[in-house]
């Protein structure tokens, strides 16, 4: 049995309105309106502060609601954002380094753009259930924008943040039980979208939509298919009924995309997903992690939730949890 949670972040104080992002101003009508539409209030900055600096005090904090010490940690798995500080440097043993963890298992996850942390989560339960040794395992993301706009078109709005999630080998202390995870990829859309950072200056870096309509159109329609086949077949395989899921959570983009999923499902998206995409914007990786935590104390023990998460790279995973009787 795989536990899940506890679940823990940390934002920089600073927030930013959407209404006051300076690169609106530089926009044309239509995407500017757009940016104003998505359902999205402010984000938070990160300031200076790398990736790093914003995963530490998050580790810290489910250590500490765990009750773990860093020194006795098993495994440390670092979800890598899209623009280390350094090339050839490690961004996971840095934070094993002002963790503690000395003794941890130690690698980073990344490629997949928001489903990295699905893989992570995924690699986690394979540790915890192949190494007798391996009893807990500490995920950390981390999201900072690479690029001085934070308007992705046409897509979303980019907050910083950070959120960890200790994962064990007894869902005793956890929040969740982690019954299955699935992730599938396709690399047709491998680069849709991207930074051409080589002999750029980091405050040129612009982040682009190779083609919007394969966005918009194509990668909808194929997530669609994707996800009901993905869905079907991890609720198949764990003899679980559609009717049986209490809650529907995936990451956070748009007001647009929620009504465009809840339509596809034929379910509601939990509300405390719209709710954190109002406060925090698109936080990459960090979304289903906080989306997770804050549907916890709406689940009933033994309740299910499905948590669906995609990536424009593209990749999709589906994971079913059930709620466990530890208060949140």
């Amino acid at each position: 049995m795989i536990g899940i949670g506890p679940v823990a972040r940390w934002f920089p104080e600073q927030e930013i309105r959407i209404p006051d992002l300076p690169e609106l101003a530089g926009l044309p009508s239509r995407q500017r309106e757009h940016a104003l539409s998505l359902g999205i209030e402010r984000v938070r900055c990160a300031g200076a502060r790398t990736e790093v600096d914003l995963a530490v005090p998050a580790a810290q904090a489910a250590l500490t609601q765990a009750g773990l010490d860093p020194a006795a940690l098993d495994a440390l798995i670092l979800v890598q954002g899209r623009a280390p500080q350094y090339l050839l440097a490690s961004e996971a043993t840095r934070l094993q380094h002002r963790l503690g963890a000395a003794r941890a298992f130690v690698t980073g996850v990344g490629e997949l753009g928001c489903v990295s942390v699905s893989a992570a989560l995924r690699m986690a339960a394979a540790l915890l259930r192949g190494d007798p040794r391996c009893r807990t395992v500490l995920v950390v993301a981390a999201a900072r924008t690479a690029t001085p706009a934070r308007y992705r078109s046409p897509m979303t709005v980019l907050g910083d943040g950070a959120a960890a999630v200790l994962v064990t080998a007894t869902a005793t202390g956890s929040r969740y039980e982690l019954v299955d995870i699935a992730v599938r990829s396709d690399g047709r859309y491998a680069d849709l979208f991207r930074i051409d950072y080589r002999d750029v200056p980091g405050e040129r870096w612009i982040e682009e939509c190779a083609d919007e309509a394969m966005y918009s159109f194509r990668l909808a329609v194929d997530s669609s298919k994707r996800f009901a086949a993905l869905n079907a077949e991890l609720l198949a395989h764990n003899g679980i009924l559609a009717e049986d899921i209490s809650a529907y959570l995936m990451q956070n983009l748009s007001a647009g995309a929620f009504a465009f999923w809840s339509e596809s499902l034929g379910r509601p998206i939990h509300p405390g997903c719209s709710a954190n995409l109002a406060r925090y914007g698109h936080l990459g990786p960090v979304d289903v992690l906080i989306n997770l935590d804050d549907a916890a104390a709406t689940l009933p023990p033994g309740a299910a939730a499905l948590l669906l998460n995609s990536s424009p790279v593209a990749a999709w995973s589906t994971a079913i949890l059930r709620r466990t009787d530890v208060e949140v």
